[in-house]
């Protein structure tokens, strides 16, 4: 690495809209030479100030972030932090979270780039974000998983999912807009048809999103699965099924999912209960 020698911030914005992001993703996001973005994310910054909406002398470069331009848009990137540049790669959600980090990485590691410094700036994943709508479904132990088909086939997803459900995780799916009721399919061969179920899409993003009515949850259970069906909006969507202690609460305002800690409360909490 040269004196000249910029940096390479892959950073994730959270869900949505700028509220979500942390005070460090948009102070870097602020200094960059070069920000490469998916056009919708383009539009979040923009909306919050973050790129400005006119043109001044620091007004950073911005390139359109496709999955086909990935490999070129890499090397661009290292390129540009070559020539002393500062370059913010964005990404949707936590970049460790099917979000960027990983595709950057390899690419550098394949490629053996050794000269460019890379730091990952974390941000508010979407199961997070859509589980604090819910309440409190992910207070025990859960995991998330992609149905996304490109990287894997079928059958390594299928297996993840039947072994999450039968170890009582808490599972929150992503990448819903294919596949998804295969994975409930398994889902219902493990649980009872009470267990509790949420779908969530465009969350963080008011409607600002791809979702045709805004940001939008609902909770069900797997014995009424369909009722989802008109929830499932593409890739922003999101499901969450709870394992055999989730349960569906209400008070006078809605309802909300809530999963125990643990089968036990310990003693020192119930005193104060």
């Amino acid at each position: 690495m040269t004196e000249n020698t910029g940096k390479l911030y892959v950073v994730g914005i959270g869900p949505g809209l700028p509220e979500q992001m942390t005070t460090q993703a948009q102070e870097i996001i602020k200094t960059a030479d070069c920000i490469i973005a998916a056009p919708l994310y383009q539009q979040f910054l923009r909306q919050g100030n973050i790129i400005s909406q006119t043109e001044t002398e620091r007004t950073p470069d911005v390139l359109d972030s496709s999955m086909d331009r990935q490999s070129e848009l890499a090397t661009e990137a290292f390129q540009r932090v070559r020539e002393g540049q500062t370059v913010v790669h964005i990404s949707g959600g936590d970049p460790n979270v099917y979000g960027k980090s990983d595709l950057l990485f390899i690419i550098a590691q394949q490629q053996n780039i050794t000269d460019i410094p890379i730091e990952v700036i974390p941000g508010v994943t979407a199961g997070l974000s859509g589980a604090a709508k819910l309440g409190a479904p992910l207070s025990s132990d859960f995991c998330t998983i992609s149905l996304g088909s490109n990287w894997r086939d079928w059958t390594e997803i299928e297996t993840k999912i039947q072994a999450a459900a039968e170890g009582g995780f808490v599972i929150v799916l992503y990448n819903c807009w294919r596949n998804y009721s295969q994975a409930i399919d398994v889902l219902q061969a493990v649980h009872a048809p009470e267990t509790p179920v949420a779908v969530f899409s465009d969350i963080g993003r008011k409607d600002a999103g791809r979702h045709p009515n805004g940001e939008d949850h609902h909770i069900t259970t797997l014995g009424d699965i369909d009722e989802i069906n008109s929830h499932i909006n593409g890739m922003s969507t999101s499901i969450l099924v709870g394992n055999e202690n989730t349960v569906i609460w209400s008070n006078n305002h809605r309802k909300y999912l809530i999963t125990p800690r643990g089968t036990e409360v310990p003693e020192k909490f119930q005193q104060s209960l």
